[in-house]
């Protein structure tokens, strides 16, 4: 499967990551178009580390020599919690590294996302919403990993809508976006636990945005997509987790060196 030659520090503009992400554009209100009050100092844990303008990681160990992009024939359409777009530990941008045909929607409330509600009327595509099937009332909209073969074998491209937030925001986006009501509804069903170091989560069995992605691509047949996602989310995961103690990876870790040896560095 062919693959591109990755970025690196040099390569990226500070704002590439950003070039069609709607976080980007957060300082106005997506209803009114009014300006937002301006956003108060970044005073949280790490603030005061120096950041690589293209990964966004600390400098001591920065993730840009490693990004590998591969082709996959799933498509993934992240629909974010405002929050997210600002926290460095977000994953879902893993995602969009890697595949670069991923979308980014900022989710709001009252105000949803044009483009995307444009998406989701174009035939060409099969969207589902990932969600646990763990609530009655919309037991008859769940569907099984067999629901993506099909799709792409009627010709439709499967788009895997992934809520990309904590979980009380991802259930909040599942209950108060009603253009997700009459979409298939596709849960995650696997034995594999999380390996995210950066936030506790609820339960191991809660896996981050860039898990989810690469189990379902994993399970959908788009096996060196996931592959390369998994390695990238790993050598992301290693690298803020050892900044984080200060410390600099003296050696590529076994998911760095396969990321290496895709990109032939």
């Amino acid at each position: 499967m062919q693959h591109d030659t990755p970025d690196t520090c040099a390569d990226r503009h500070p704002d590439e990551s950003l070039s069609h992400d709607p976080g980007a554009a957060l300082s106005r209100d997506p209803g009114t178009g009014h300006p937002r009050p301006p956003r108060r100092e970044f005073k949280a844990r790490g603030s005061f580390v120096a950041r690589c303008p293209g990964c966004h990681l600390p400098e001591l160990n920065c993730l840009c020599p490693y990004m590998a992009r591969a082709v996959s024939d799933t498509r993934v359409w992240l629909l974010t919690h405002p929050m997210e777009h600002h926290k460095p530990t977000n994953t879902g941008r893993l995602i969009r590294d890697v595949l670069p045909d991923t979308e980014v929607f900022t989710w709001y409330r009252t105000t949803p996302d044009e483009r995307l509600l444009a998406l989701l009327e174009d035939e060409r595509y099969a969207p589902f919403v990932i969600f646990p099937d763990d609530q009655p009332d919309y037991a008859d909209r769940v569907v099984g990993i067999d629901a993506v073969a099909e799709a792409k074998a009627a010709g439709r491209v499967p788009a895997l809508i992934l809520l990309d937030g904590t979980w009380r925001q991802a259930r909040r986006i599942f209950r108060k976006s009603p253009y997700l009501d009459r979409l298939p509804v596709l849960p995650l069903r696997t034995e594999r636990l999380t390996r995210y170091r950066l936030r506790k989560p609820a339960s191991p069995a809660h896996l981050c945005t860039a898990e989810v992605a690469a189990e379902l691509l994993r399970q959908a047949g788009d096996a060196d997509a996931a592959q390369v996602l998994d390695d990238y989310f790993d050598a992301f995961n290693d690298s803020y987790a050892a900044s984080r103690r200060f410390e600099k990876l003296e050696a590529p870790t076994a998911a760095m060196r396969r990321l290496l040896d895709r990109t032939g560095r």
